[in-house]
């Protein structure tokens, strides 16, 4: 398969549509990925150590790359869009979090830095969290085509307003992205950004120009979807797929073990 060199908006929208579509776990119920992937991030977000996180962080990406057949490369990559993120609000709430012992304590320019125990176990918690919570995410972004995503919210009996709306919201995403980049390589391309004046100029005309083309690209849908008798609802073909009792079983059992590593954690304390 052949790769260019991409954007990581492009990347979002491209790669990670055709592995979701083609990665090898596409034959396995979107119910199952889901619960999996949906569970993992309640266990996180609900655990007190950064135990559990981090086994369910390893175990999600070893799931992908592993069972799914997704590149260690690419997952690598998209993994370090909300790392650094993570890293970069955990290293303010280690400076300026209080309580506990004090491990390290500087002042600098005037103002007074202290790392204690409490807040570099809170900053640990918040990054731990960050990456199993990804970790369990990427796993049905890579493995879960987003139609079949809105055909078990439909399944679970969401109002379908919610879901025709959701819908048409995930399609012009990726409509103004792909806008967005076009405008902004010509905007480049002509010394847009060259100078502070020139970027905040060529940012008001990309601004003014998302909006003209998002409003020419609702009418155009608008003609699109009539033309095609719509009737007020946006139909979903629900495919089958396996959900044998092995899979079902081994899907609780993962579940059930981060639920008692979290259970079993839930004192632990690094520092």
């Amino acid at each position: 398969m052949e790769r260019c060199e991409t954007t990581r908006e492009q990347i979002m929208e491209l790669i990670l549509d055709e592995y979701a579509q083609k990665n090898a776990l596409i034959d396995v119920s979107s119910s199952i990925k889901l619960i999996t992937g949906i569970g993992a991030i309640l266990v996180c977000i609900s655990s007190t150590s950064p135990v559990a996180p981090l086994f369910i962080a390893a175990s999600m990406a070893f799931i992908t790359i592993m069972f799914a057949r997704i590149p260690a490369r690419l997952y690598l990559s998209l993994l370090m869009i909300p790392v650094s993120f993570a890293l970069f609000s955990s290293l303010i709430i280690l400076l300026m979090s209080g309580g506990g012992v004090p491990l390290f304590s500087a002042d600098i320019a005037g103002v007074p830095l202290s790392i204690t125990t409490d807040s570099a176990n809170l900053a640990l918690m918040v990054i731990t969290r960050t990456f199993g919570g990804m970790c369990s995410l990427y796993f049905i972004a890579l493995t879960t085509p987003i139609i079949e995503v809105f055909a078990v919210m439909q399944q679970c009996r969401l109002p379908r307003g919610l879901l025709d709306l959701s819908m048409l919201i995930y399609h012009f995403i990726f409509i103004l992205i792909g806008e967005a980049i076009t405008i902004h390589t010509a905007q480049v391309l002509r010394h847009g950004y060259d100078s502070f004046r020139n970027s905040l100029h060529s940012f008001a005309m990309l601004s003014a120009m998302l909006f003209i083309r998002a409003w020419q690209q609702g009418e155009e849908l608008i003609v699109a979807m009539d033309s095609r008798c719509y009737d007020g609802q946006l139909e979903l073909t629900i495919t089958g797929r396996r959900t044998g009792p092995r899979i079902v079983t081994a899907v609780f059992l993962y579940l059930g073990i981060c639920i008692w590593i979290a259970y079993a954690s839930a004192a632990t304390r690094i520092f």
